[in-house]
């Protein structure tokens, strides 16, 4: 089975988060533990769009 960890759209690497063929994520806030940002984005069948633009730092 296939699956891969999801990028941070910010410093392009990797997040916690992994994601299988048939995930779906629908206004999920994805965050970076590396560059402690977090985004909302929308993930289906192992591609991931970032739907806010506002990156929030924590």
């Amino acid at each position: 089975m296939e699956s891969q960890f999801v990028i941070c759209p910010m410093c392009k690497s990797k997040t916690r988060l992994k994601l299988l063929p048939e995930t779906v994520l629908e206004n999920y806030p994805l965050f970076c533990p590396k560059c402690k940002k977090e985004v909302i984005v929308n993930a289906r069948h192992l591609q991931v769009l970032v739907i806010s633009n506002d990156y929030k730092r924590l």
